[in-house]
């Protein structure tokens, strides 16, 4: 879906980016984050370039950012999440640009699409961590090639149900040798039987 922007002229654009770059630079008792937000729908509306705007708004977005953390390291990214979300980012563009200056609704999504983006960081981290605990606890257990690739698998987020024909799939084993491998881990205390039962058995991670 091709979205259409109602930009200055030709003959605006450049009175219009003198009023903008003069408001960046300009020291103004504004947080950080509501100036990112302002900046990028700004620069949006502007539309300087015949193509690379959105990029160029996500930059300076994240530039704004970066003074409000205070910090050359940022472990989140506005810009991911935005493109995670690009139909509705466009959609509340394009509404918000015909609100006669009203960004209400704008403010509103960025500051909750910023949100998310911390949201997901958050969670990424905490994976990061499981799995660094994860395998120093077990830095001393005795565990084949095939056992390690699996492991690293479940932590990264395994997609479905771990069964003993996946585990024979992915590490290219027969499923008797799959089977050694899942009891191997289960009597380590690694993995564990779910509860959920059913037709067929599925494994899962032991908490750490």
């Amino acid at each position: 879906e091709k979205i259409h922007y109602q930009a200055p002229s030709a003959e605006q654009v450049k009175p219009e980016m003198d009023k903008f770059i003069e408001w960046f630079n300009k020291e103004i008792k504004l947080d950080y984050v509501l100036k990112s937000a302002i900046a990028h729908f700004w620069f949006i509306i502007i539309h300087p370039f015949d193509d690379g705007n959105g990029r160029i708004a996500r930059a300076i977005s994240d530039l704004l950012l970066a003074r409000s953390d205070d910090s050359s390291q940022r472990f989140y990214s506005l810009s991911n999440q935005i493109l995670t979300e690009r139909k509705v980012y466009y959609e509340t563009l394009q509404r918000v640009q015909y609100k006669a200056g009203d960004i209400t609704e704008w403010l509103i999504w960025y500051l909750n699409c910023l949100y998310r983006a911390l949201k997901n960081t958050e969670k990424t981290i905490n994976k990061v961590l499981y799995k660094a605990e994860f395998w120093d606890k077990h830095k001393n257990t005795e565990l084949n090639a095939r056992q390690r690739l699996m492991l690293n698998k479940l932590l990264d987020g395994f997609t479905g149900k771990l069964k003993t024909s996946k585990w024979a799939k992915i590490t290219k084993c027969s499923q008797d040798t799959a089977l050694r491998d899942i009891k191997d881990l289960i009597e380590k205390g690694i993995l564990r039987q779910e509860k959920s039962g059913g037709r067929s058995t599925n494994y899962e991670l032991v908490e750490n």
